[in-house]
């Protein structure tokens, strides 16, 4: 992409110049005062030798050597000659120094032009002591333009200049917005075809801009469409491999009602196909609710949560299934409410799948304990059955989707409760971890952050 094409590059130009303007229009406000100061009168040699003498006489070679120096300050080099012989310290070019003492021998006033943009000037001045000394100077101008012309031709070259160096400025600017731009471009291109692998990479973010924040946003951001949709399709495959055997059942159950001659046989078969209905209903409605927290769904609207009293309504609601195994299902006490920020929908979703976990593995009449508690600025919500436990080997994968541990085998289930919890957890800034309890079973901890001091108040 040219950055003369760049709709970016011509606003910068236009922005120099208006700027640039103004510079000029001060700048030749200055200029013009000190060309009037500068050009104000003709070099007068004469003039110039006078005080040159004058100089000398008050204050001696020193005092010729400072005058001198004034002089070469303002361009001019220039010392008197006494007897063929400086009297101050002088510069000039050989061939200048070659001629020099026909010049003086002459002894008349006379102002030379050896070759081009030099002069000099000879000239003869008599000192009140009575003695004859000769100025001998060098400049580079002698004749000056006049002020008006003068200024005219500073100002066109200083506006060409300007415009040009804008120009330069402007064609960098753009070039350096240009690429990172087409590397975005590029980019978004890219992935819009399915490479979900396209970064934008060093060639946008060179620069500390806002350019640069946008390329690595860009990358943020294809990183985590990347990592969804690769974590949708693992789950997709894993699913559609675990809906093969209840839809094989289901086929096979329906098949036998349908050859089944006994009324009493066909509805118990219809009974048997109706739960495996139910079953893959579950399984769709968990998959459906892990998809959403892996696309960071839920969690734009927030509420203050005593989570206490949310995991007392859930320990009410799941005592039904508690009692039909006679489990008791005992929650320690909070002294004080203990509050997070986040979704209560979640939340409870969360902890109904923590306990009905815990009562599944649970063993008849056993015991499920519960207890929230706070540190470290988080809430700490412990959930511990008296089971078979994990072994420890399968601990890390316990909360990843449809994964599902040797003692599976005891109670029903898709493997993906402790996922869902896991992905609400994180979707409020938690996280949840399980361990094998002493003395048996398994104990897991969902911590929450807690409700921020702003919101508390």
């Amino acid at each position: 992409m040219s950055p003369f094409k760049s709709s970016l590059y011509w606003r910068l130009l236009v922005s120099f110049c208006a700027v640039n303007m103004l510079a000029l229009l001060f700048g030749g406000f200055l200029t013009q005062r000190f060309i009037e100061y500068t050009t104000a009168v003709e070099i007068n040699w004469a003039s110039l030798a006078q005080g040159a003498d004058q100089a000398y006489e008050s204050g001696g070679s020193d005092a010729l050597t400072e005058w001198s120096l004034q002089q070469r300050r303002e361009g001019i080099e220039a010392t008197l000659y006494e007897n063929g012989g400086a009297l101050s310290p002088i510069r000039m070019p050989s061939s200048v120094r070659g001629s020099l003492q026909n010049w003086l021998d002459e002894k008349r006033d006379m102002v030379l032009q050896p070759w081009p943009n030099l002069y000099v000037a000879v000239q003869q001045v008599t000192g009140r002591d009575g003695h004859t000394r000769q100025l001998v100077a060098l400049s580079r101008t002698h004749s000056r333009l006049r002020p008006q012309t003068r200024q005219t031709i500073f100002l066109a070259s200083q506006a060409v200049l300007s415009l040009l160096f804008i120009g330069l400025v402007g064609w960098w600017a753009a070039r350096s917005v240009a690429r990172p731009v087409e590397a975005i471009r590029q980019a978004t291109r890219r992935m819009a075809s399915g490479e979900l692998s396209a970064r934008v990479g060093r060639e946008g973010q060179r620069a500390h801009d806002e350019l640069a924040q946008l390329a690595r946003d860009f990358d943020a951001m294809a990183e985590r469409i990347e990592a969804l949709v690769t974590h949708d399709r693992s789950v997709l495959q894993d699913l559609s491999h675990e809906l093969r055997s209840p839809l094989a059942r289901l086929h096979l159950i329906l098949d036998l009602a349908q050859r089944s001659e006994d009324p009493a046989d066909a509805a118990r078969y219809f009974r048997q196909a109706e739960q495996e209905i139910t079953r893959l209903d579950q399984m769709t409605g968990e998959m459906l609710a892990l998809s959403r927290l892996e696309g960071d769904i839920p969690g734009e609207h927030r509420d203050r949560i005593d989570v206490a009293a949310l995991l007392q309504e859930c320990v009410q609601r799941a005592a039904l299934e508690a009692q039909a195994r006679r489990i008791v299902l005992s929650l320690a006490p909070s002294p004080t409410p203990i509050s997070v920020s986040g979704s209560a929908v979640l939340l409870e979703r969360a902890f109904d799948n923590l306990i009905a976990n815990a009562i599944k593995f649970s063993p008849d009449e056993g015991k499920v304990e519960l207890a929230v508690r706070q540190g470290d600025g988080a809430a700490i919500c412990t959930i511990r059955d008296h089971g078979p436990g994990v072994p420890e080997a399968e601990l890390p994968s316990l909360f990843r989707p449809l994964f599902r541990g040797s003692n599976a085998s005891r109670a029903e289930g898709h493997g993906l409760g402790l996922a869902i919890v896991q992905r609400v957890a994180r979707a409020h800034g938690g996280d949840v971890e399980a361990r094998n309890a002493e003395g048996g079973g398994l104990q897991v901890e969902l911590t929450l952050p807690l409700v921020p001091a702003v919101m508390a108040g």
